[in-house]
């Protein structure tokens, strides 16, 4: 029975990977470069540390060259965890907010 659970999990997560536009994944990690300035940078890293502080996750969050790069790891055996995926998925539309590419679910013109 634990097989097909682990089955179902991993399916699950790899779905909900599939829905992130701009992810990459590799073996415990997910990273993002995202192409924003100084002062979208600052917003979309307090949003993040909210996020983080609920999910209970440490994101690695970087400024280089212009861009910000995201980090989601998980530090035990246990591969990425449906925390490290939900964390994605609200860094993305914080990402959309601040950028203007969201606004109630419509992009701004």
């Amino acid at each position: 029975m634990r097989a097909s659970w682990d089955t179902r999990r991993d399916d699950y997560l790899h779905d909900a990977l599939a829905l992130l536009d701009g992810w990459t994944r590799e073996d415990r990690e997910l990273t993002r470069t995202l192409p924003i300035d100084d002062n979208q940078h600052a917003a979309l890293t307090e949003r993040i540390k909210v996020a983080a502080d609920a999910l209970q996750c440490r994101p690695e969050i970087r400024r280089v060259d212009g861009e910000t790069r995201i980090r989601l790891s998980t530090p035990d055996s246990a591969g990425l965890t449906d925390g490290t995926v939900a964390l994605a998925a609200r860094i993305e539309t914080a990402y959309q907010t601040v950028t203007g590419q969201l606004n109630n679910g419509a992009p701004r013109p």
